[in-house]
């Protein structure tokens, strides 16, 4: 791959900032520390407009001298780790009990770090204004992006820019699809309320964790018997609770469920049919079901202009053999809010490689990021500042 001497001059510096991320994680909404890791780091490079519009979040503002029209680019990371341990032997392994970077967050702030120090050395080089933005809080909704839009972090942006790390391409491919991306991602809450007593006399009791078993089989018919079998949806159920002693039938359970989707109709299928389920299920058991679902990230939507913009840019850069065009993914992101009214682009960029055991899946406690592909995330993010802020507005014309 064919990269800048500036860029791979930083690629010590871009590990040595992922580490130590790496290494002192903090959970959305707590991320005090690392926000303060990154405005010292920036500072550090002379990078002085600096805010703070949330409690954790950060955007660094960078302005060029080149002549031109000048225009606004955003370029988001986010910064906050997973409520879970790692079980991984490294020596920059987490030191925060039971949380981990196991989602490539560290390596994300750890490139946008690395283009704050790279246009800060080259601002004759771009037209206008690079706003970096830290975002934090991605992992839990509502999310640290609404936040920061509602704080006016986005106010003047022309254009977006998004990129993420992903163990289901090989290191330094990049998956590019032009409009729909990611799915929505929305969330159900069920408590289902019995009647209690001792395990030995079940006929005394309406037993909730019976009918709580037969609701997670039945909600699988959701996917499986009511939406169109082209539609890709999930239906997960991923918290059970319930229950005191291993005798004691309770008096209720609790699930949590996730839902990812893509289009409004299958959302609102979803919602209907899940609920009707619970609560009929839970009836059949002589239990109640009390049902409550929440909406979370709508669905990030790649702009076409910017999509070829980016694909053609990392064809004359890395080589066609490193582009790849994928399909809809069901992950969500929160990096969708921030497109609201802006054209935008996000790019998925592999770290798998089996070799260095990085084929693991996000969100495991075994994930591990192949740093090879930090220096390839960085040369594009740098060489897509410096064409969107061209002094043309390029987006802006036909591909």
């Amino acid at each position: 791959m064919n990269f800048e001497p500036a860029v791979s001059a930083l690629e010590p510096k871009l590990i040595e900032w992922r580490r130590h991320l790496h290494a002192h994680p903090e959970v959305s909404f707590e991320e005090t520390e690392t926000t303060a890791y990154i405005a010292g780091v920036l500072n550090e490079m002379g990078v002085d407009a600096i805010d703070r519009p949330t409690k954790t979040g950060l955007v660094a503002h960078i302005y060029g001298t080149k002549p031109g029209t000048p225009a606004v680019v955003g370029v988001r990371a986010d910064i906050d780790a997973l409520p879970m341990p790692e079980h991984n032997d490294l020596p920059y392994r987490s030191t925060v009990e039971n949380v981990m970077h196991a989602c490539g967050h560290d390596g994300h702030t750890a490139m946008l770090l690395g283009l704050a120090r790279l246009l800060q050395d080259a601002k004759d080089s771009f037209c206008g204004e690079a706003r970096l933005i830290f975002q934090h809080a991605e992992e839990l909704p509502p999310g640290g992006a609404i936040e920061l839009l509602r704080a006016g972090a986005v106010d003047g942006v022309d254009a977006m820019l998004g990129l993420h790390l992903s163990s289901n391409f090989d290191t330094g491919v990049f998956g590019v699809k032009s409009g729909v991306l990611t799915a929505n991602v929305d969330r159900f809450d069920v408590t289902v309320v019995g009647k209690g007593g001792h395990c030995a006399f079940p006929e005394q009791c309406n037993d909730p964790v019976l009918a709580a078993g037969e609701i997670v089989l039945a909600l699988q018919s959701v996917v499986s018997r009511r939406v169109a079998a082209n539609e890709p949806a999930v239906v997960s159920v991923c918290e059970i609770h319930g229950g005191t002693a291993y005798n004691i039938i309770p008096n209720e359970v609790k699930l949590t469920a996730s839902v990812r989707s893509f289009g409004d109709g299958t959302r609102k299928l979803i919602e209907r049919d899940a609920e009707k389920i619970c609560e009929s299920v839970a009836a059949a058991h002589g239990c109640t079901a009390d049902f409550v679902w929440e909406s979370g990230y709508p669905s990030v939507i790649n702009d076409a202009r910017m999509t070829a913009l980016a694909s053609e840019r990392i064809r004359s850069r890395f080589g066609a053999d490193r582009l790849l065009t994928i399909g809809c993914i069901m992950p969500g992101e929160d990096y969708s809010y921030f497109l609201d009214g802006r054209p935008g682009f996000f790019v998925e960029l592999g770290t798998r490689n089996a070799a260095k055991q990085t084929d693991r899946p996000h969100h495991n406690p075994n994930y591990r990021m192949d740093e090879d592909a930090l220096k390839a995330g960085l040369q594009y993010e740098f060489d897509m500042v410096q064409l969107l802020l061209n002094g043309n507005r390029p987006w802006e014309t036909d591909a």
